[in-house]
């Protein structure tokens, strides 16, 4: 196995997931099979307990493995299918040399960082680097790891020890570093500054490690100079000294890359020259012109609660990227916070109450994501039933759904207190439900998680068209709570429809409203498996639909011009 490590210096939020995915995007366009693992050094056991405010969305796996959104970039660039083992993190290493030595493994001896946990992450990267994520058979060509955090950081400490060692054990000729860092311009002075990048490299070397590569990120392009004397400083050839600077979209980061030669330098570097071919980045070169070149824009509005940092909805986003670019639109989308538009705001903070309704008006479509706790939930409420009303098309995510059917509940049915338990735990009538299996005690991993099937209950329904499948689709989930089967009959009767139930028949997937041109909730997550070129295809109907495009798209599909 060939390794490439990612490391960071100077600041943190630099792109390294970026990066780390570009180079891996770049290798497989050389023929190589490429594999990634993202290593946390948190001690948290995954990113499930995270508040999204905190470190952005939590990306869920096929296997249920709620981990760093970089998994998400990972998968979207390499078109891989990744598993919880791929995303280390130290809560997991500890827990499992703990759990060794209570079992008595190391009995006699004293468990130590070194070389216990060491070993652990270095047994662990070993192990998860063979397993094959391309969905074909044996393991890849390449690992490509990316070391959270920042060099110099405490809690990455046994991480850089370990990596450093894992380096000696594989040789040379199997292990690239490539350390990404920041090239600042001082404002009064105008000059590349190379000096936090010369102590960042100073830092790695004295914990054993010498960057092959520097990825250097910039505003500008750097100057031959900045390189030259990056060169000198931190001993890495100058052909070796990798640009990033600021593109219009992340797609031209691989592109930057080819056009710098870096992978003849890796693949020099890794020993891989006489296995690989040239690049061909031609189809990843029309998708990054195609959306530079795009001038007709939809606006949409996302109505959520974690609205003050984007990250948090980041594979949403995404997702409407892909569905964007497939209808040759530029995504506008117009963040609303859930709680701006409920009616206690007009009284607290009128101005954001008025703005927000007026972007809510405004919009061509209306997208309510996931998210817990019940901040928020009666301005949701008020988008749906405004969506509902006015026949603006509207897709739930989750949380999205259940607010569509409680919204639907309160205003056609006309139950004032239907609520989910979630919210209201004395609510006279539960629509939404905590869920049998749940845990009320334990938060982590306690979810209803990862892959499941939905199958259709009719193949006539909008959705069945959309996925091209008139019987089952596979997505992911992620929710403790879920819609409640005694009272989905009324519901239908009402005219909501649940077209789509679990394998059970009891839990229901996904709902539409007939009389609507697009009313759409999902308690799964599609955008989770959205990809550059494979659009999700509720995020595709959702787009279609705001553009009035959507009957011509399901009958070009249905006549099978598939």
């Amino acid at each position: 196995m060939k390794y490439v490590l990612v490391t960071g210096g100077v600041v943190s939020g630099l792109g390294k997931g970026v990066t780390a995915s570009s180079v891996g995007v770049v290798l497989k366009a050389c023929g190589l099979r490429v594999t990634s693992i993202k290593i946390d050094p948190y001690l948290n056991t995954d990113a499930g307990t995270m508040s999204p405010f905190e470190h952005g969305e939590v990306f869920v796996l096929d296997d249920g493995g709620e981990v760093d959104l970089d998994l998400g970039n990972y998968e979207r660039f390499l078109d891989v299918t990744l598993t919880r083992d791929n995303n280390i993190t130290t809560g997991k290493i500890y827990q499992s040399v703990l759990d060794k030595e209570r079992r008595g493994d190391y009995l006699g001896k004293t468990v130590q960082v070194v070389p216990h946990i060491t070993d652990a992450i270095k047994n662990w990267v070993e192990l998860v680097s063979v397993i094959p994520v391309d969905g074909k058979e044996g393991p890849a060509d390449v690992c490509v790891i990316e070391l959270g955090g920042t060099v110099g950081d405490i809690e990455s400490m046994p991480f850089i020890e370990a990596l450093r060692q894992l380096f000696f054990s594989v040789g040379q000729d199997n292990f690239c570093l490539i350390h990404v860092s920041l090239i600042p311009v001082l404002g009064v002075v105008g000059e590349q500054k190379t000096k936090p990048t010369q102590h960042s490299v100073r830092e790695l070397r004295a914990l054993g490690l010498t960057p092959h590569f520097l990825a250097c990120r910039s505003a500008q392009p750097l100057l031959e100079s900045t390189k030259q004397k990056l060169s000198q400083f931190c001993h890495v050839a100058v052909g070796n000294i990798l640009n990033i600077h600021d593109v219009p979209n992340i797609w031209h980061v691989p592109l930057l890359l080819r056009n710098q030669n870096a992978h003849d330098a890796i693949l020099r570097q890794l020993n891989l020259l006489s296995v690989a071919a040239p690049p061909d980045l031609q189809e990843w070169t029309k998708r990054a012109e195609t959306f530079d070149n795009l001038t007709n824009s939809v606006r949409i509005a996302m109505v959520g609660k974690y609205v003050g940092l984007p990250d948090s909805y980041l594979s949403v986003v995404k997702a409407l990227l892909h569905a964007c670019i497939a209808c040759s639109l530029k995504p506008s989308v117009d963040w609303i916070a859930a709680s701006d538009l409920e009616d206690d705001s007009a009284k607290l903070t009128p101005e954001a109450h008025a703005t927000a309704w007026e972007t809510l008006r405004n919009a061509a479509c209306v997208l309510v994501p996931g998210g817990f706790g019940d901040r928020g939930v009666r301005g949701m409420i008020l988008a749906a039933k405004y969506a509902r009303e006015n026949k603006v098309p509207y897709l739930g995510i989750c949380l999205g759904m259940q607010i569509s059917v409680i919204e639907f509940a309160r205003s056609v049915l006309d139950l004032e207190r239907a609520n989910s338990t979630e919210f209201d735990a004395e609510t006279p009538d539960p629509f939404v439900i905590f869920m049998p299996e749940g845990s009320k005690t334990h938060m982590g991993s306690t979810m209803r998680l990862g892959c499941r099937r939905t199958l259709f209950q009719t193949p006539d329904c909008i959705t069945a068209k959309l996925y091209h499948n008139s019987e089952y689709v596979d997505e992911r989930h992620r929710h403790r709570y879920e819609v409640n089967p005694e009272v989905v009959g009324i519901l239908e009767e009402a005219g909501l429809k649940f077209v789509g139930k679990d394998e059970t028949g009891k839990r229901m997937e996904i709902l539409e409203l007939p009389s609507h041109p697009f009313y759409v909730g999902a308690q799964f997550h599609p955008e989770f498996k959205s990809r550059p070129g494979r659009p999700s295809a509720l995020f595709l109907g959702l787009i279609l639909a705001a553009t009035g495009l959507l009957e011509p798209y399901l009958n070009k599909h249905q006549n099978g011009s598939l």
